[in-house]
């Protein structure tokens, strides 16, 4: 898992995003500090507790085909690397806004990037705690936003779900 929890001292909780402190709490006081608005910021719709222990995940993993939109038909201008973590939007609402954004980081080789304009096959790792059961169908595709901004889209290949023991 990529995010880890930390409470120290009894009453501080700390949170961090690949090693590096991204939130500090004072559970005794009631206020924090964010340290990095944009990792911060992507796990605002999920409570604190989806992100319990670093050794025990609830992930849903699939394996899907990513394509990014070229830059010329609106995409990025640069490739993105594992550990990628845009939106997921499998749904839009009659207005065009979409009607959730679901947490899920991207993996594939760690040396690579996919370019604006590629498709390539990736691990998705979605929390399973996110009513996201109902999108998780074999050939069904979703779309990939850094905000509103469509940056491509992507299609589930295989799933496997969380073992509940």
């Amino acid at each position: 898992m990529i995010i880890r929890k930390e409470i120290k001292n009894d009453n501080e909780l700390y949170l961090y995003f690949k090693g590096k402190l991204i939130y500090k709490r004072w559970l005794n006081l009631g206020y924090g500090k964010v340290f990095d608005k944009q990792a911060f910021g992507k796990y605002t719709d999920c409570s604190i507790t989806d992100f319990d222990l670093e050794e025990t995940p609830e992930l849903i993993h699939v394996k899907a085909k990513l394509k990014l939109i070229s830059k010329e038909e609106g995409g990025r201008k640069t490739g993105v690397k594992s550990g990628y973590r845009p939106n997921h939007i499998f749904e839009y609402q009659s207005n065009g806004q979409f009607k959730y954004s679901y947490v899920g980081d991207i993996q594939f080789d760690e040396n690579e990037l996919i370019l604006p304009g590629e498709t390539k096959e990736v691990l998705i790792r979605f929390l399973s705690r996110q009513p996201i059961d109902e999108y998780m169908n074999i050939g069904r595709k979703w779309w990939i936003h850094e905000g509103t901004k469509k940056i491509g889209e992507a299609e589930v290949i295989e799933i496997q779900f969380p073992i509940n023991e």
